[in-house]
């Protein structure tokens, strides 16, 4: 007689499973594979209906995306010396000519400041609260923690004017330091939440057993909690970071040009005749890579820091 587990999935279960996951990731990465591959086509192939999904890879929709373009006539691309690059070639094929590079580096470097700024900066700070909450007895503390929450609960264009008018007036407007104190206004709350809650799955007798080896406070804090707490700080760092990277309505309203990040201006990508699809797809394409790659690096931490807390002994 076979024994039989309530709680392990029959062979059947864990093949169905398994199928619904696969079908799921499919589903979902199916656009990120479109947005990829549009990247690598050429303007008519982009628009083209049907959509193809098999064409010649160009690109054109890169060069587009860190070039300024301008178009001239045949006499004028005659006179012309021979294209030097490949890139210039690809330009010529259009009857164009290459006036300049464009912003988007200045504008992705903006994004790279901001974000991981504001996220390092929401981690500090949040790491410093959670832990005097989570051991320090203060005074209405869970009317302050969700005073703290309630900061999050409001959408971001309910204060956008009041935001803009401060800013303007404390000279904060599209600089890089306004743009960091504001994101790490709106993230602060949930780091707060988040990295409370890890703290407080960490034993206090750690810390007694380090202050009575004569560490201080802070040392306790340092080399014993910290460490524990890691993963909490990792995970709580990709959503801050998700947050900041992503953000597009302060961007448009309080940033111009010195500061202004990248979901702002891939919009603005136009070429002449109309929209460059290829181009706005190469640069969704690099802009999804440092949080993709951040996020890969701390995945281990971000899955063991989601369900961390979730079964108690």
């Amino acid at each position: 007689m076979s024994s039989f587990s309530v709680t392990e999935p029959s062979n059947g279960q864990k093949w169905f499973a398994g199928i619904l996951v696969v079908l799921y990731a499919l589903i979902t990465i199916m656009p990120l594979a479109w947005i990829m591959m549009t990247g690598f086509k050429t303007p008519p192939d982009s628009i083209s209906y049907p959509p193809k999904v098999i064409f010649e890879p160009s690109l054109e929709g890169y060069v587009n995306l860190f070039t300024t373009r301008t178009r001239v006539g045949q006499e004028a691309l005659d006179a012309l010396p021979p294209p030097e690059t490949w890139y210039e070639e690809i330009v010529r094929e259009r009857d164009m000519v290459i006036a300049g590079p464009s912003k988007f580096g200045e504008r992705f470097l903006n994004s790279v400041i901001i974000g991981f700024g504001s996220t390092f900066l929401s981690i500090v700070l949040g790491t410093l609260a959670a832990y005097a909450f989570s051991r320090f007895k203060i005074p209405l503390a869970d009317d302050l923690l969700f005073f703290i929450l309630s900061t999050r609960m409001m959408p971001p264009i309910a204060v956008a004017i009041p935001i803009f008018l401060m800013y303007r007036n404390l000279g904060l407007s599209d600089t890089h330091l306004g743009m960091i104190l504001l994101y790490t206004a709106v993230n602060i709350s949930l780091a707060v939440w988040l990295l409370k809650g890890f703290i407080d799955e960490i034993p206090r007798e750690y810390e007694e057993a380090a202050l009575i080896d004569g560490y201080t406070r802070f040392q306790a804090f340092y080399k014993v909690v910290l460490p524990q707490a890691a993963t909490g700080i990792a995970s709580t760092a990709i959503f801050c970071l998700i947050f900041s990277w992503n953000e597009y309505a302060f961007a448009v309203l309080l940033t111009s040009g010195t500061a202004q990040t990248a979901p702002p201006f891939i919009p603005t990508i136009i070429g002449v005749g109309g929209l460059d699809w290829p181009a706005v797809a190469a640069g969704a394409t690099i802009f999804l890579l440092p949080v993709m790659v951040f996020t890969i690096l701390l995945r281990k931490h971000l899955l063991r820091g989601i369900t961390f807390g979730a079964v108690r002994k």
